[in-house]
């Protein structure tokens, strides 16, 4: 009864500072709804950042990769502070001077608005086909673990399923589509306070655990006797082999910080660039620390069961139940549903932000007013919450590895789309038909590599990782859409006008602190290499 009512008491909480917090935005203008009235400060940003970022699936899934393969595995983690400080330093001033709301928006200033819409359609495609049902499952799976939910209403594992999963999806719709941008950041910033503390309890009981109550001789304990964890160099046969840092990963990563509309909404909602480059070089800092949250727990798992676990991906919850004191299992399951939700409710946010703006007013209603547009966005919403609610308990049947499938087909869409960002802000004169071009042939480039080639051609064995098949594909797109730029380019060279929405006065010490991180990342690899 104690874990029910501190997990209810803490979610509470969060939703009641919320609202007092969001009362003052208006949310009939597409602005307050979509970019919180471009009122976010660096600190907001951050924690909003980190909590969109990390969810279940990640804590669960990183770790149960630890628990197989190391520390090698915090590339994830570790890589992702450099690609934040260069969308501080290099996107994130273009976005707030062209004063866009979302990605598309741009694409269709640079180029026209059939890139808009392919991709505003694969971004949407992406977050209801993977994001949104994953994060669902994975989070009710917890939830359900922690709380023993079947035994507790007496009901089959099914049944719990499907009703954990309506519950998540119904709450986190609340705070996505009736509270807009601001809630759903004030809402992260709490809880990243909660994860943080939760996340960081982990780690510390477990060491205790092992150092029989000494947090100092744990560490010693777990270094000394599983050496071969701490080695952040993987080779060939792992699931980050070395070289794919340096051609893939950044790639992946610089997407997903960069051009990910879930994830840089959050940045273009600043009230001004100075917060925006506040918000993500204070997220990176901490994204450094991420590993004691998401690989060093499941190495301290590795120790305590002493490989045993029949599924890795049972080190967590399994390490969670064993080390952590009863009275804090309720404020720890608080913290989790709080990702879970955040992961949902932003994803869904930004998905109704794309319909509102690039779809609905472009394509369906021209003539339509800012009432208009927020109410189709919240009515999509309604729609892809249901959808993605009735999609997530069918995961429960799809056969093993899917989470890594799934991250394997967001290549898909994450590379083509980075491209011709990439290409749109470096040149002037390459037409929108390169991009049209890149985004469709870069998308069915991969198809056919990974689910063609790979399986039914060459094995899966004999063919190159697909970080590295990214990173081919990338170089490929842009040599197309340069070469199309030379021999047909646009009649006038583009120009990014400055819309004066705010203030985009650099931060002073962005570059300093950039450098600082970027330093700290490679002295980390250099240290358990």
């Amino acid at each position: 009864m104690l874990q029910i009512l501190s997990f209810v008491g803490f979610t509470a909480l969060v939703a009641i500072i919320s609202y007092y917090a969001t009362r003052s935005t208006d949310e009939t203008s597409s602005d307050g709804y979509f970019l919180g009235g471009r009122s976010l400060t660096g600190i907001v940003i951050a924690g909003s950042l980190l909590l969109t970022n990390l969810s279940t699936e990640q804590i669960v899934g990183l770790n149960g990769s630890a628990y197989k393969e190391g520390i090698l595995v915090m590339a994830w983690e570790t890589l992702a502070a450099i690609a934040m400080v260069l969308t501080a330093i290099f996107l994130l001033p273009r976005y707030l001077k062209g004063g866009i709301a979302t990605i598309p928006t741009f694409l269709e200033r640079r180029y026209n608005k059939t890139t808009k819409a392919l991709t505003s359609g694969l971004f949407l495609t992406g977050y209801v086909v993977v994001l949104l049902p994953i994060v669902l499952y994975s989070g009710a799976l917890a939830i359900n673990s922690m709380f023993d939910v079947p035994e507790i209403l007496g009901i089959s594992k099914t049944a719990a399923l499907w009703g954990t999963i309506f519950f998540i999806g119904i709450v986190g719709s609340i705070y996505a589509i009736f509270g807009g941008l601001k809630a759903v950041a004030v809402s992260d910033t709490i809880n990243a306070v909660g994860l943080l503390i939760g996340g960081l309890m982990i780690p510390y009981f477990g060491l205790t655990y092992i150092g029989n109550g000494s947090l100092s001789e744990g560490i010693s304990t777990l270094l000394a006797e599983n050496p071969e964890k701490f080695n952040a160099i993987g080779n060939q046969e792992s699931s980050i082999p070395f070289a794919t840092i340096f051609t893939g990963m950044m790639l992946v990563q610089l997407f997903y910080w960069g051009t990910n509309q879930a994830i840089i909404q959050r940045a273009l909602g600043a009230k001004n660039l100075k917060e925006g480059q506040k918000g993500l070089i204070f997220a990176s800092f901490i994204k450094i620390l991420g590993p004691l949250i998401v690989v060093v727990p499941g190495i301290i798992a590795f120790h305590i069961f002493q490989g045993n676990l029949a599924n890795a991906d049972e080190a967590y919850p399994e390490l969670v139940t064993k080390v952590l004191p009863a009275s804090l299992v309720g404020f720890f399951a608080a913290v989790l549903f709080g990702a879970i939700l955040s992961s949902f409710n932003s994803a869904l946010n930004s998905s109704v932000t794309l319909f509102g703006v690039d779809i609905y007013k472009e394509f369906i209603n021209k003539e339509a007013n800012e009432k208009q547009i927020v109410k189709a966005g919240k009515l999509f919403g309604v729609l892809l919450a249901v959808l993605a609610m009735v999609v997530a308990p069918f995961i429960a049947y799809a056969p093993n590895g899917l989470f890594g499938y799934l991250q394997e087909v967001n290549g898909c869409y994450s590379i083509p789309i980075l491209t011709i960002i990439i290409v749109g802000y470096l040149t002037k004169h390459v037409p929108a038909k390169a991009a049209n071009i890149a985004i469709i042939l870069g998308a069915i480039l991969y198809i056919i590599s990974q689910f063609v080639l790979k399986p039914y051609v060459f094995g899966k064995n004999n063919y190159p990782h697909f970080l590295h098949v990214m990173a081919i594909l990338f170089i490929i797109n842009i040599v197309i859409m340069l070469l199309i730029g030379k021999f047909s380019p646009r009649e006038i060279a583009y120009e990014q006008k400055f819309t004066k929405e705010v203030d985009i006065t650099p931060w002073q010490y962005a570059k300093l602190f950039g450098v600082a991180i970027i330093f700290i990342v490679i002295t980390t690899f250099i240290y358990f290499s």
